[in-house]
């Protein structure tokens, strides 16, 4: 029998031991119309993490499920609108939840942990460290945390989104290797497979920021996600180094199957050169994979391969978890300079946007400086572009006091000088190929059918 089709707990074995951080969405946790809970899911789910712990790998499960479970308990028929009702839900359920999970956890002498964020929780770099070495020793103790949103306290201004969100910053936080994104669908189709029996799976994705798939799905009537939330997170996850995945909830021993694909076959440690596959054999391997005929193969799932030079710790905690409390404009003067790895200076800005105090973060973006004001008074033009995040050292008004001027000058323009920059080159984080932070979505266009599709790139 070949390592791809042996049992995956003992191929497993044989692999570096990972963290993996699986997320749940609602409708994997409770049904949808009866909001009962889904035991047989969650029953497998405990069993697949249960056996990854006994591998010796490190588990977090992000769970959504609490207002569903609320709405059950309370024998509501249907998600309420109002914030305040939600809250109240979400109070009720998150206990009968965690109940669940413990109760079930427990049945395989298997502890757990309840870990509530809200994106406040994580602005403030203390609280973030303070959060990240909870996580850590509760893994290295063999403990499992289970994590959601802490909806009861969350509004729209502190709020995550969506636990798709969440999970990715948690993997990030973790330096998780692979986050199982579990959906209602098995992976990413570039069309709609319920009405294009044509419709070919998409296994690999390399390049988020070129994908071209169907992401229609919308979220349940009990949850806030789709998919189009999952490619958000997959970006998130995969500018962190963390190996993003996608696959269907009902079946959870495909993480088992998946996870001994990637790391104990032999046909992981080949990379396949794109150039030396034609497009007939990469639309063939797509079919075979729709077709469920390729045997020896993974479960069925969409792959996003991590970002080879990955954002982490402080500079990905800044690009995504404080929002940002203003606009700093720099030229293309600065903006080469930073990237030449200098620190901010205030000659480098040309506006301040907002009004933001000292060590608050702010957006850093990149125009045109011009040589007399513009007809709005401004001293730039073209298209503004984001370029990075950054925590200044000096309160708004005070940068539009001394920008443009020399770094000696700042003593003399502020009756003090705290320091010569603006901003602190280690206090600085840019923004790479789909690592922007989280912004409005926007649709992905649908593959035309007879356009071939990249091929199927095991990872090495």
């Amino acid at each position: 029998m070949s390592p791809a089709t042996s049992d995956p707990a003992s191929c497993i074995r044989r692999a570096q031991p990972l963290t993996v951080v699986i997320k749940l969405g609602t409708s994997s946790i409770v049904d949808e119309k009866t909001h009962e809970p889904l035991l047989p899911i969650l029953t497998l789910i405990v069993d697949t993490a249960v056996k990854l712990r006994k591998e010796g790998h490190r588990v977090v499960i992000v769970s959504s499920g609490a207002i569903g479970v609320g709405l059950r308990r309370m024998d509501v028929d249907r998600r309420p609108k109002h914030l305040a009702q939600l809250q109240a839900l979400a109070a009720i359920g998150q206990c009968r939840l965690i109940s669940l999970w413990d109760s079930l956890f427990s049945h395989l002498d298997q502890p757990i942990a309840q870990i509530l964020l809200t994106r406040n929780d994580i602005a403030d770099r203390t609280r973030y460290i303070n959060a990240q070495n909870t996580f850590n020793e509760l893994l290295d103790i063999g403990v499992i945390p289970i994590v959601n949103e802490n909806d009861t306290l969350a509004v729209s201004e502190i709020k995550f989104g969506d636990n798709d969100t969440l999970s990715a910053i948690t993997a990030a936080m973790i330096h998780a290797d692979m986050l199982f994104l579990m959906t209602d669908v098995d992976c990413l189709y570039d069309k709609n497979p319920r009405s294009h029996a044509d419709a070919r799976a998409i296994e690999v994705v390399d390049d988020i920021g070129a994908l071209e798939a169907d992401v229609s799905s919308a979220g349940s009537s009990v949850g806030t996600g789709g998919m189009a939330t999952k490619i958000i997170a997959a970006k998130l996850g995969t500018s962190a180094g963390v190996t993003t995945i996608i696959t269907r909830s009902s079946n959870p021993g495909n993480i088992l199957g998946i996870v001994n694909y990637l790391y104990s076959s032999p046909r992981s440690s080949v990379i396949e050169d794109p150039d030396n596959v034609n497009p007939l054999s990469r639309t063939t391997s797509f079919s075979l994979l729709s077709s469920g005929l390729d045997q020896n193969g993974p479960p069925l799932h969409t792959r996003f391969l991590p970002s080879s030079d990955p954002i982490r710790d402080r500079h990905f905690w800044l690009l995504h978890t404080p929002s940002p409390h203003g606009t700093v404009y720099i030229d293309a003067g600065a903006h080469k300079a930073l990237l030449g790895k200098a620190g901010l200076l205030p000659v480098g800005v040309v506006d301040v946007e907002g009004n933001f105090a000292s060590h608050e973060p702010v957006r850093i973006v990149a125009v045109n400086r011009r040589k007399t004001p513009g007809p709005d008074g401004k001293m730039w033009d073209g298209v503004p572009e984001e370029v990075g995040r950054a925590l200044v050292n000096y309160a708004s008004t005070e940068i539009f006091r001394i920008m443009g001027h020399q770094s000696a000058d700042i003593g003399e323009l502020l009756g003090y000088a705290d320091s010569e920059y603006v901003a602190h080159r280690s206090h600085i984080a840019f923004l790479r190929n789909n690592s922007r932070p989280v912004s409005p979505v926007v649709p992905i266009k649908v593959l035309n059918s007879s356009r071939p599709v990249s091929p199927i790139v095991p990872i090495a």
